[in-house]
């Protein structure tokens, strides 16, 4: 059996069954209990599940928007009060799902600007400002997460550009590869890609290595990364060599 179709049987069986043994994964795909441990030791490295004592547990993945938006508050407003400054009034911004977009729309108050958005608290937070021209992208309505997705939502970003696309991701890859907890998410955040002239990644801390086991994109797809720590060495490398800008606590690395 292939290497990665071992992970993929590992990950189901954890998210169906909860944590598990190394010796019950071995007996469930009929592999060395050595091999199942090189198999975790890989799956930890690429923050897809945490390795207990004797077996791995795969994390709850994607949590629903009211209990994110409690989390890591100060982190949130740090990066957003950074990413408003980057836009100029009279440019359009493309603000992503999420709580990080949300607290950047809160930054933008005021502004003389065009957003598109498929984020609900994003619209909702900035309907009654007359000074920014607002585009609600449709789509179906994921209710707990307060988002718009689905083939509509695509139609409509292929029908748009933005100066801006600010993007917001559930971890960030080693390798510099943006994922998502979420499958239905991943095709609206590639539209946005397509549709932005600048791709901007808002990840706070928590985001290196984070969770998610879809792929969004890959380093090369994005101009600038902000955050509020130092990003790990490997992290930081392969992003440099994709010629991102990497800004830090309002300060430029590399």
């Amino acid at each position: 059996m292939l290497a990665e179709r071992r992970h993929q049987l590992i990950l189901r069986a954890l998210r169906s069954g909860g944590p598990a043994a190394v010796t019950d994964l071995s007996e469930q795909l009929g592999v060395s209990p050595a091999t199942v441990r090189r198999d975790l030791v890989k799956l930890e490295e690429d923050g897809l599940l945490t390795r207990v004592h004797g077996g791995a547990v795969v994390e709850d993945g994607d949590q629903p928007f009211a209990e994110v938006a409690e989390v890591r508050v100060q982190e949130k407003d740090a990066i957003a009060e950074y990413a408003a400054a980057m836009v100029r009034d009279g440019q359009s911004v493309l603000l992503d799902i999420g709580t990080t977009a949300y607290r950047l729309a809160r930054q933008l108050h005021g502004r003389r600007l065009t957003v598109i958005t498929s984020n609900l608290v994003v619209y909702e937070e900035l309907a009654d400002d007359e000074g920014i021209e607002l585009v609600l992208l449709g789509g179906m309505v994921r209710r707990e997460y307060r988002s718009l997705v689905g083939f509509l939502t695509e139609d409509n970003l292929r029908q748009l550009h933005a100066d801006w696309l600010f993007l917001g991701t559930s971890g960030v890859r080693p390798g510099g590869q943006v994922m998502d907890t979420t499958v239905v998410e991943v095709p609206v955040k590639r539209a946005m890609i397509k549709a932005g002239d600048k791709v901007v990644l808002l990840a706070d801390s928590a985001k290196f290595p984070g969770t998610g086991m879809a792929k969004v994109c890959g380093p090369e797809d994005l101009d600038v990364l902000v955050t509020n720590a130092p990003v790990d060495p490997a992290t930081r490398s392969s992003l440099e060599e994709s010629d991102v800008e990497v800004v830090v606590a309002g300060k430029v690395q590399g």
